[in-house]
């Protein structure tokens, strides 16, 4: 599917957007921005610390949440553009191992882009490891065409 699909944002252009029409979640969740976007895929960079950890040393579960949930709205705005009312529909996530604190990498594939909805896989992985951290499944809801 992604060789069929065509990114209409950069990075630069999706770091861009969502610092204007959601900035609350740079505010709760420091650290986030979009590193890459090519046809159907989009890797999502999280930087981590202190502020993400719970009792154990290990990153939350919400923030790791959070990262498969920016994976999916880059997925969705980088291939249908400006639409800031893309909404989650469904997000299910596997945590798989746990997570210290530092760099984490969403690597997000779109699986199906259709009219109404967008479905994506992610897989977080730590910035020095390749093992997979959590799995990500979900849905996108885009905005029927207003113009």
């Amino acid at each position: 599917m992604s060789n069929a699909l065509k990114p209409v944002l950069n990075a630069d252009e999706l770091n861009s957007y969502i610092s204007e029409v959601y900035p609350q979640i740079l505010e709760q969740y420091p650290g986030h921005y979009i590193m890459e976007v090519s046809p159907g895929k989009v890797i999502v960079r999280m930087d981590t610390d202190e502020r993400h950890i719970r009792a154990g040393g290990t990153v939350s579960g919400p923030t790791l949440f959070s990262l498969a949930d920016m994976g999916g709205y880059a997925c969705a705005l980088s291939h249908v553009g400006r639409e800031a009312l893309a909404v989650t529909t469904n997000l299910n996530i596997n945590f798989m191992r746990k997570a210290a604190p530092g760099p984490l990498l969403a690597h997000c594939t779109i699986l199906k882009l259709g009219k109404r909805l967008m479905v994506f896989d992610c897989s977080i992985t730590s910035g020095t490891s390749e093992e997979t951290i959590a799995h990500a499944t979900g849905t996108y809801a885009i905005p029927p065409n207003r113009g």
